[in-house]
């Protein structure tokens, strides 16, 4: 085993000092290689590397496909700050960034066939956004209107998760009935399953239970876990002793980390992944290695528990830009490219913008519309008497209570 100490981030200087030119590189090279058994396909200076595991996942990824990956990651950044931008401005109750994880989530999205189902937490809007559900489709949950605007078995992409963990429970059951329904082998209509969380879920009692009974029955998961170095408040170091993705040794089955900022090797590592769960040598466990460049949600300070230098170090390893540096220096590809796909990402934040601020209010009684799968007459009796008691407001003139968002 390991030092835990010899993969950990080195210890960032005072906030009011300029980082040393050793300090940069010292802090590059713990985080940056996540330790000797990383996966890397891109560095950060945008250099293309081999890797002998791997580079059999990523034979396709040409120029095309490449501009296609920096699309994704810009469209999901930009409306993810204008979903920032709309919290702050009172339109949304909350968002959740994604800010400096869009390699992580576009990579692994992208890996997905359109049989395998996905469940979230409550971050994966780049994955969301590779299943084809537009953007606004999120902003109900945030706006506290709905819990979601899609059909989960339409774009096999399960509702946003609140509770921490519990979709690993949700996901080891999915991928269990599919071997239980022989859904798993050979063949182009084979299915997997994948499920994400972060860091913090790892310390909870649902992803323990999650992984024991996909390991005692070979279901075809990949859990894929975004390190992003902050539980909240928690770093890593304060919940894991080696690091995570050695944990899944303990439940036997295979567990690797990827560069989570390496849009490259996150797509090539979880179509490995989803390969083995298909053919049934599943679960697997995938780290990706990244960093939270924002606030954990927009009710959290990240100022109060972690220095600007080490958010300084991390926008060296920035991974739209790797790709960007990558399109220009190896394939040739102009500003016209960059300008076209930053206009569009403006468009499509503008769009956002747009119907989160006209989204009418949900009726009084929508809370009481999709409780059950059938009727209920008791839901009925309570429909009926809030019904009345909200018309009484307006019977004697005063403001309806309820019914805004």
């Amino acid at each position: 085993m390991s030092d835990p100490h010899d993969w950990a981030p080195s210890t960032p200087s005072a906030p009011d000092q300029h980082p040393s030119r050793e300090h940069v590189l010292a802090g590059l090279k713990a985080t940056d290689e996540g330790g000797a058994d990383l996966v890397q396909l891109l560095t950060p200076e945008g250099e293309r590397v081999a890797d002998p595991r791997f580079d059999q996942f990523a034979t396709d990824l040409d120029s095309a496909a490449l501009q296609g990956l920096y699309r994704d990651m810009v469209l999901v950044r930009r409306f993810d700050r204008e979903g920032n931008a709309l919290q702050r401005q009172g339109q949304l109750g909350i968002w959740v960034p994604l800010l400096g994880q869009e390699a992580a989530q576009i990579g692994a999205g992208r890996a997905l066939q359109p049989q395998d189902m996905a469940f979230p937490s409550y971050r994966e809007h780049g994955v969301a956004w590779t299943r084809g559900i537009d953007p606004t489709e999120l902003l109900g949950i945030f706006r506290g209107t709905d819990h979601g605007a899609w059909d989960p078995k339409d774009a096999r992409f399960h509702l946003y998760t609140i509770v921490i963990g519990n979709q690993c429970l949700n996901a080891t059951g999915y991928a269990m009935g599919q071997r239980f329904e022989s859904k798993v082998g050979e063949g182009p209509e084979a299915e997997a399953t994948i499920c994400f969380f972060g860091d913090g879920a790892t310390s909870q009692g649902d992803v323990h239970e999650g992984f024991v009974w996909a390991a005692v029955y070979d279901a075809p998961v990949v859990f894929y876990f975004q390190n992003n170095q902050w539980a909240i408040s928690e770093p890593t170091e304060r919940q894991t002793r080696v690091p995570l993705y050695k944990r899944a040794a303990g439940y036997g089955f295979p567990g690797i980390r990827v560069d989570g900022n390496d849009v490259l090797a996150c797509l090539a590592v979880t179509r490995w992944a989803l390969e083995e769960c298909r053919t049934g040598n599943g679960p697997v466990l995938v780290e990706a290695f990244t960093y939270r460049m924002d606030a954990h949600t927009t009710s959290d300070d990240p100022t109060r528990y972690r220095l600007a230098d080490e958010l300084e170090l991390w926008k060296l390893k920035d991974p739209i830009e790797r790709v960007r540096v990558n399109l220009v220096r190896e394939h040739g590809i102009g500003q016209e490219f960059f300008s076209g796909v930053q206009a569009e990402s403006d468009a499509l934040a503008a769009r956002f913008r747009e119907y989160c601020v006209n989204m009418p209010p949900p009726a009084p009684d929508r809370m009481f519309s999709q409780v059950y799968a059938e009727g209920s007459t008791t839901v009925d009796a309570q429909r009926q008497e809030y019904l009345a008691y909200h018309e009484s407001f307006e019977s004697h003139g005063s403001p309806a209570v309820g019914g805004g968002r």
